[in-house]
């Protein structure tokens, strides 16, 4: 009975572990992952996620608020910009503003936070 029940766990370990991968075969990151990249530059990062997230409102043709739309612009207005993207969505200072547009995910916020830190790179 002794083998049996040990033959019988060692089968279920064996078919259980089977299954089991490492978390470092993967090989798409996930959207809560810090950002390992140290190369992040405006035109190919940090614009896609504000034309994304900050038009209309912030860029030309219809922007009626401050402009957000080039390297210059954003590059001023990063530390408020990063501030307002983090606060909780019905403080009004929230961005984008009356949840117009989804909320920035973790890893468009880091991406801003390792540009600004990385001293914004073109």
């Amino acid at each position: 009975m002794k083998i049996k029940y040990t033959f019988f766990i060692a089968i279920l370990s064996l078919f259980t572990f089977s299954y089991c991968t490492s978390s470092k075969k993967t090989t798409s990151p996930s959207t809560s992952e810090p950002v390992a990249n140290p190369a992040f530059t405006y035109e190919k990062n940090v614009a896609p996620i504000m034309m994304a997230s900050c038009s209309p409102c912030h860029f030309p043709e219809t922007g009626k608020k401050k402009l957000l739309d080039t390297y210059e612009a954003t590059a001023k207005n990063i530390v408020d910009i990063l501030e307002r993207v983090q606060l909780p969505i019905d403080h009004e200072g929230y961005m984008p503003f009356k949840s117009k547009k989804p909320a920035l995910t973790d890893r468009e916020i880091a991406i801003l936070k390792k540009w600004q830190e990385d001293k914004m790179p073109k």
